[in-house]
């Protein structure tokens, strides 16, 4: 893997992202704990800290830790498109559809790299599938997971998904390693099940790694032990990329000083020119809000104080 480039950004305050490469075993939420700790190792101020999409505790890879005012577009990251390798273990399906899990059916129906390849046009594009019954998708204000725990039988609803790109990357005795690119609210372990399914045998997730969600990729990521030298060091910003890293998809909008000082009070700006849809405003390339362009002007989706 190839080294992230630390320090190519500097910050004079931390609001931007960490992109940490997750290990496995460790959930999204105590992630965001680890990187709260290691802020206050390094000696930085209190800085509010979240995490942009749940990866799966028995998953590894890029896992964005917004910090200050990145939090406010975190949620972008729940709806980015997300890129995972994963491999699916044939033979036995468990309860949780990964390793984690009570083996629930067995089959000795091995397929060959071949046939899984065979199959997957019908997994690509706009399907649906059904989540997890070990997910957290509230039932009736209750993570599924934790009614499924209780005993209780969970009936989760089919829902659509897209598939954006799916091959074979390698096989090996009963396993088959995948690489996918998905849409928001795709389930990997449900996919893996399907594919077993559709293949007349059954299966489940024995590794499973983001290796991309949105802009942010493993060529970005750091491990919780580079980010524990950084903290003792005193240089934890060294590894924090821009807020507008996770943007680069929107257009930057200069703006005068007057016109920045308008926006970050909400205000609506008339009479500039601005292409349809969303743009950042940026002062001297500090991101002032982002913005949305209408009949009427100009008008504030989200203000940054930076």
């Amino acid at each position: 893997m190839a080294k992230p480039r630390i320090g190519a950004y500097r910050l004079p305050m931390l609001h931007g992202w960490i992109i940490l490469d997750k290990p496995a075993g460790l959930g999204s939420t105590q992630a965001v704990s680890a990187i709260k700790r290691l802020l206050r190792e390094a000696g930085e101020p209190k800085t509010k800290v979240g995490h942009g999409g749940t990866l799966d505790p028995l998953a590894c890879g890029v896992l964005p830790i917004a910090l200050g005012e990145a939090t406010k577009v975190a949620g972008r990251m729940l709806g980015a498109t997300k890129q995972y390798a994963f491999t699916i273990r044939f033979g036995e399906e468990t309860d949780t559809l990964d390793a984690e899990g009570e083996v629930v059916a067995t089959s000795a129906v091995i397929p060959t790299a071949g046939q899984v390849q065979a199959i997957l046009p019908g997994f690509t594009g706009k399907i649906s599938q059904i989540p997890p019954a070990h997910s957290a998708l509230k039932v009736y204000g209750k993570p599924a997971y934790a009614r499924t725990r209780a005993g209780e039988t969970v009936e989760l609803k089919p829902r659509d998904v897209t598939i954006h790109e799916l091959r074979v990357v390698s096989d090996c005795a009963n396993e088959a390693s995948l690489l996918a690119t998905v849409s928001k609210g795709t389930y990997v372990r449900s996919l893996a099940r399907d594919i077993a399914h559709a293949l007349g045998t059954v299966g489940h997730v024995s590794y499973l790694r983001r290796t991309r969600a949105g802009p942010f990729s493993l060529e970005q990521a750091v491990s919780l032990d580079f980010l524990e030298e950084l903290a003792k060091a005193r240089q934890l910003t060294r590894a924090v990329l821009p807020l507008q890293a996770a943007l680069d998809d929107i257009p930057a909008l200069p703006v005068t000083s007057r016109q920045a000082e308008l926006l970050r009070h909400g205000q609506r700006l008339v009479g500039i020119p601005a292409p349809p849809g969303l743009s950042l405003a940026t002062l001297e390339a500090i991101p002032v809000a982002l913005v949305e362009a209408t009949a009427d002007g100009l008008k504030v989706v989200r203000g940054f104080n930076l």
